[in-house]
């Protein structure tokens, strides 16, 4: 590939399947991005949604190393704020002893969840103001230099852990400047601040025992389909189910004229802007619209959000992504 490619998989739960079929199908997702050459793929946390079944990040990336062989697997990220760092260090630390050089550690500070779901993970509302902190006691623990007088991570003391922050805006392309760690922006569903986020991150980046120059990570949705209908049909699908997600009645099993009903009565317009970055359409389209926006985030690598609303349709996605964006032979 042209530049480094990796997956980001929610684990989507389709209308009418099962959070096994899911499993399943992101174990498939994993199997494939392997065989094709993506770098690495990433789960992220989220609570409390119907639709996505990543929630126990580190249990599923156990149940996917297991039956992967050399691709990396990591979170994309874990929401620090939910859980104490000592025990994100030992869920990690013992992934690493599992699936030794393949997991990474990526770290977000968002609630990923709603206000009753925070109560329920018994988070405190100011703990997302200690993410710097956190961070750091985080660190210290993977690498056996704990800020915590006779606690360690076992597993995890001295397994070095790659982290890896996340964001969305300013405050996560500053911290990950100041501490020396790759910085992963979310465009591809929070897109309003990748420029500026990128441009003071490689500013102000302070090399690391980590990491000694910026490297910056940043996500795309892709639908890749043999044809430029398809990829459309797929793209109008993939808007309905995030409109009836965010916008619509839990419990309720929306028609497509519902979904669109939505779309049209303003839903489109937050719909649209999360889905600013896409690239859509047949394989040279699709590798066309990566390549410009590799360039307009100054990326050193991509994170694809494969949008394609069946099992099917994503691994072929991967399938026609991973070729178009191969290396042209002259």
């Amino acid at each position: 590939m042209t530049i480094p490619m990796s997956v980001l998989d929610l684990a989507p739960i389709a209308r009418g399947a099962t959070a096994t079929q899911s499993i399943a199908a992101s174990v498939a997702l994993a199997q494939r991005a392997e065989q094709y050459g993506y770098t690495r793929v990433w789960y992220a946390e989220h609570h409390n949604m119907p639709s996505i079944a990543s929630s126990a990040t580190s249990v599923l990336i156990a149940h996917v190393g297991a039956q992967t062989r050399s691709i990396r697997l990591g979170a994309g990220g874990v929401m620090l704020p939910n859980h104490s760092p000592l025990v994100i260090a030992e869920q990690f630390g013992t992934l690493e002893a599992m699936y030794p050089g393949r997991i990474d550690l990526g770290l977000g500070r968002a609630p990923g969840s709603d206000q009753n779901t925070m109560y329920a993970l018994r988070r405190d509302p100011a703990s997302a103001e200690r993410f710097p902190q956190d961070v750091l006691e985080l660190q210290a623990y993977l690498a056996g230099t704990t800020r915590v007088p006779g606690v360690d991570a076992v597993p995890g003391k001295g397994s070095n852990v790659p982290l890896y922050i996340l964001g969305s805006s300013l405050f996560g392309a500053q911290l990950a400047a100041a501490l020396g760690l790759p910085y992963a922006f979310a465009s591809h569903f929070a897109p309003r601040m990748l420029e500026a986020a990128v441009a003071s991150y490689r500013s102000e980046f302070k090399p690391s025992a980590q990491l000694g120059a910026p490297y910056v990570i940043a996500g795309l949705n892709v639908i890749a389909a043999d044809t430029e209908t398809d990829a459309q049909e797929q793209l109008q699908t993939s808007r309905r189910l995030r409109a009836t997600g965010i916008f619509g009645q839990r419990g309720h099993e929306y028609t497509d004229e519902e979904a669109d009903l939505l779309l049209e009565n303003g839903a489109a317009v937050q719909v649209d802007q999360m889905l600013t970055y896409a690239a859509v359409g047949a394989p040279q389209e699709v590798r066309a619209a990566v390549e410009r926006f590799a360039k307009h985030a100054d990326a050193d690598e991509l994170i694809v959000a494969h949008q394609s609303p069946t099992p099917a349709t994503r691994l072929r996605s991967v399938e026609l992504l991973a070729e178009a964006m191969a290396p042209v032979r002259r």
